[in-house]
C-alpha cells in the first residue's frame, strides 16, 4: 500500500512530468543538431595543384604572353618566373640581352638590363643565375654598359667625404653596378679586371685633376662610402690583380698591400694644453714611433691613468690619478 499511494502522490507526478519533459526537450535538441550538420553543405577545399616541368615546357610563347596581362597578379607572377628560368637556361636568351646591353640606344639598353636583373635575381627558377653571367663576354658587356653610360651624365668631383653621389647615378648604370658586384662577391675580381673595368670605367670617374687628388679621393672613397662602388673597390684593392689595374691607373701609389707584421713609421700629432697665466695655450708636438714592441708595451702599462673631474674646475694635472708602476716592470 505504501508503494502505491507514494507514487498516487501529486508531488510525485509532477517532479516525474518535468522531468521527462526536461529530457525530451534536450533529446530533441540533440537529434535536430545532428541532422542539421549532417545536412549542412561544407565547401570543398581548393585542391593544391602543381605546375610540373613537363607542363612548363609545354606553354607556348603566345600562350605566355597572354598569361603576362592576366589580371591575376599570382598567374602574371608564374608566368614571369617562368620565362626568367627559360632565360637561364637558354644560352642564346642571355648572348641577347647582353647585346642590348651594349646598345647606345637608352631604351633598349634600359629594357635588356631590366631583363637581365631580374633573371638574375630569380633564384626560384634557377639555384645559381650569376654562373651565365661568369663569362668574359658577359664582363665586356657590362664594362661596355657603364663605359656608355659615362657620357650620358656627368657627376661632380669625388672630393666631398659626406656627400654619396651613388644614389642619384642613371638607373641603368647601378643596375649594371648591381650585377657587377653580385659577380664579385661570388667570383671575384679577375675576369672584372682582364673585361678593363678599371681602366674603361672607374679611372674614368671624376676623382681629381692630379695624380695624387685622384688617389687621396679614391682612397678616401673607399673608406667612407657603402655603396656599391666602395664595395667593388674595396675587392679590387684587397687582391693582387686589382691592385695592379689600380696602381696602372694611378688610383692608389703602392702594387702591394702592407702585410699587418710589417712595421711602418707612424707620425703621430699631440695636442698638449699648457694652463699659462694669461689663460691655456696649446701646441702641436709630433713624435715618430720608432719604439720597438717591448717598448711600446712598457709606455702603454705607464701611460694608463684615471682622471677624475666632476666639472665645477678645469681639468689640472691634480685630477690625473696615474697607476703605480715599480722599475722592474
Amino acid at each position: 500500500m505504501g508503494f502505491y499511494s507514494f507514487i498516487k502522490d501529486d508531488r510525485f507526478i509532477a517532479v516525474s512530468l518535468g522531468l521527462s519533459t526536461i529530457g525530451f526537450l534536450f533529446g530533441m535538441r540533440t537529434i535536430l543538431e545532428y541532422y542539421r550538420d549532417e545536412a549542412e553543405i561544407k565547401p570543398t577545399p581548393p585542391k593544391t595543384q602543381y605546375i610540373t616541368q613537363e607542363t612548363e615546357d609545354s606553354l607556348k610563347q603566345g600562350t605566355l604572353e597572354s598569361l603576362l596581362n592576366h589580371y591575376n597578379f599570382a598567374i602574371r607572377d608564374t608566368a614571369l618566373k617562368i620565362i626568367a628560368g627559360r632565360a637561364i637556361n637558354d644560352s642564346s636568351a642571355i648572348h641577347q640581352l647582353l647585346w642590348g646591353i651594349t646598345r647606345e640606344n637608352y631604351e633598349e639598353r634600359m629594357g635588356a638590363l631590366r631583363a637581365l636583373t631580374f633573371a638574375m635575381e630569380d633564384k626560384d627558377a634557377f639555384q645559381e643565375p650569376l654562373s651565365a653571367l661568369n663569362t668574359p663576354k658577359a664582363y665586356s658587356a657590362l664594362v661596355r654598359s657603364l663605359e656608355l653610360s659615362l657620357g650620358e651624365s656627368r657627376h661632380e668631383k669625388l672630393d666631398d667625404p659626406l656627400y654619396d653621389e651613388y644614389y642619384l647615378r642613371d638607373i641603368c648604370e647601378r643596375r649594371c653596378l648591381i650585377l657587377v658586384s653580385q659577380l664579385v662577391h661570388r667570383y671575384g675580381v679577375n675576369r672584372l679586371v682582364e673585361a678593363g673595368f678599371v681602366d674603361r670605367w672607374l679611372a674614368k670617374q671624376p676623382w681629381g685633376d692630379e695624380v695624387e687628388e685622384r688617389q687621396k679621393n679614391f682612397a678616401m672613397y673607399t673608406e667612407r662610402r657603402k655603396n656599391r662602388i666602395s664595395d667593388i673597390c674595396f675587392h679590387l684593392s684587397t687582391s693582387q690583380t686589382g691592385r695592379k689595374a689600380l696602381y696602372k691607373a694611378k688610383l692608389i701609389n703602392k702594387k702591394k698591400r702592407r702585410r699587418g707584421g710589417e712595421r711602418s713609421d707612424i707620425k703621430v700629432v699631440l695636442e698638449i694644453c699648457i694652463d699659462g697665466g694669461d689663460g691655456e695655450r696649446s701646441e702641436l708636438v709630433p713624435r715618430v714611433n720608432e719604439q720597438s714592441a717591448e717598448e711600446q708595451r712598457l709606455r702603454r702599462r705607464h701611460r694608463e691613468a684615471m682622471v677624475l673631474n666632476d666639472g665645477t674646475h678645469s681639468l689640472g694635472r691634480s685630477d690625473i690619478i696615474e697607476r703605480e708602476h715599480d722599475s722592474n716592470s
